[in-house]
């Protein structure tokens, strides 16, 4: 996808995560991976890039939360809260702090993430999910 020519450099990956799908758990299951990036692109620019991304990958966008090839959310974008309801992108994303799938491989690779909307850390995000959520996900 030659990310560095599109000013995007890897700086960080999770390992894979295997999680059931939401909201509906009888569809295929997901890998979930998160990965820590430095770029010169601004959110909007960077959604653009992401959505590219997924058109590649063949992803289509039928109804919402239909089985996908792939799915990328920006998480967070340089510790700041940003909002931008014309192009549907909320920052930090809105249901993380409900997703073992997303908390648990960003505790993996920054453990003293904080959510900068409300200022709580990774490790009380991870620990305030229900027991549940967090054993239908698998490190794989």
């Amino acid at each position: 996808f030659e990310l560095e020519k599109n000013r995007i450099k890897i700086v960080k990956t999770s390992s894979y995560y295997l999680s059931n799908s939401w909201p509906d758990p009888l569809l295929p299951k997901y890998i979930n991976v998160v990965i820590k990036i430095k770029t010169t692109l601004n959110p909007l620019e960077l959604l653009k890039y992401c959505k590219l991304i997924e058109k590649k990958l063949g992803r289509s966008r039928t109804k919402k939360n239909a089985p996908r090839t792939c799915d990328i959310d920006i998480i967070d974008y340089d510790k700041k809260v940003l909002n931008f309801i014309k192009e549907n992108l909320f920052i930090p994303h809105a249901r993380m702090k409900m997703r073992g799938f997303v908390l648990l491989p960003l505790f993996e690779i920054d453990k003293k993430w904080k959510d900068p909307k409300s200022g709580k850390n990774i490790v009380n995000l991870v620990y305030s999910l229900p027991v549940k959520n967090l054993r239908s996900i698998k490190q794989i």
